[in-house]
């Protein structure tokens, strides 16, 4: 009888949620052709059909619904006996796979890794970038231990820790009425064009938000791919915009800067959390790092995030 692997196991698994190749293997980071030769293996392996193609899509065969149930257990409990070695205990070491949204990552991690290295130097971090919604199919799939992103993320089979929260700041171009004020009000936005990320990104719905409370008008047309993407469209006059707190003090300088930044009134927030697979537990290593990157917020950022 054909081998069963665990590799077949979690594909399968993956698959069976996204009900597309293209979208499986994207999440799983092969291509379709390895992605369908994996499930053909498993499907000789079992002697049974898994999966029906349709022209709507696949369909799980009452044989896949079962064994789709029985993966998503044997996986979970290989995830759980994994967690019981490498990084865990009063110890951070091994090695941990940490997905980090670019809003956030790189104006937190470096002062973060530093200490990291000094105070766990048998732990290594594997940090990769991208936007919050990639950053949860790649949790889900099995290619991050945990994420660092935008709170909330509304998901059943996610859980997370809160980190800190970070006030937003507007940002508007040199010359713009309003960059003498100390602060801004909500209404003080009618009728402003307002920038945003690409709904990809947490914060863009935190943005549409507020064009919808103050009556400013959403550059759809005009969609942020980076935090500096929208500060050099600011810059330009194509409109205001919401910066956090943490990117205005690495890449703003005060009263320098190619935007002028204005507090908010009253003050809008964002909050940062890491967050992992429900099958996972509560991991200590996970925990443990939670409260390591609060403390180096806390000590680094005191003026930029609030615990």
């Amino acid at each position: 009888m054909p081998e069963i692997t665990l590799r077949q196991l979690r594909y399968f698994s993956v698959l069976s949620k996204a009900l597309q190749y293209r979208n499986a293997a994207r999440q799983l980071g092969i291509s379709q052709p390895s992605l369908s030769l994996q499930i053909a293996a498993l499907e000789k392996a079992l002697d049974t059909r898994l999966i029906e193609r349709r022209r709507s899509g696949l369909i799980l065969t009452p044989a896949g619904r079962d064994t789709a149930l029985q993966a998503e257990k044997i996986l979970q409990d290989v995830e759980r006996l994994s967690q019981t070695a490498g990084a865990s205990g009063a110890q951070l070491e091994g090695t941990l796979r940490l997905g980090s949204s670019p809003t956030i990552g790189p104006y937190l991690l470096p002062r973060v890794l530093r200490r990291l290295h000094q105070s766990f130097p048998d732990l290594k971090l594997v940090i990769r970038d991208a936007p919050p919604r990639e950053l949860t199919e790649d949790l889900l799939a099995g290619r991050h231990d945990l994420i660092l992103t935008q709170l909330p993320v509304p998901r059943d089979d996610i859980r997370h820790t809160f980190l800190f929260r970070e006030p937003l700041s507007l940002a508007v171009a040199r010359d713009h009425p309003l960059a003498g004020q100390k602060r801004v009000k909500t209404a003080d936005l009618a009728g402003e064009n307002l920038l945003s990320l690409n709904p990809s990104y947490t914060l863009s719905r935190q943005v549409s938000h507020l064009s919808a409370a103050s009556g400013a008008n959403l550059r759809e047309d005009f969609e942020g791919t980076s935090l500096d993407a929208l500060r050099q469209m600011v810059s330009l006059g194509m409109g205001v915009t919401l910066l956090p707190a943490l990117y205005v003090g690495s890449e703003v300088k005060r009263g320098e800067g190619d935007v002028a930044v204005i507090p908010m009134q009253p003050v809008l927030y964002r909050q940062a959390g890491l967050a992992w697979r429900r099958s996972s537990g509560s991991p200590p290593a996970f925990l443990k790092l939670a409260d390591f990157i609060r403390s180096v917020a806390e000590q680094e950022f005191s003026d930029q995030v609030i615990l």
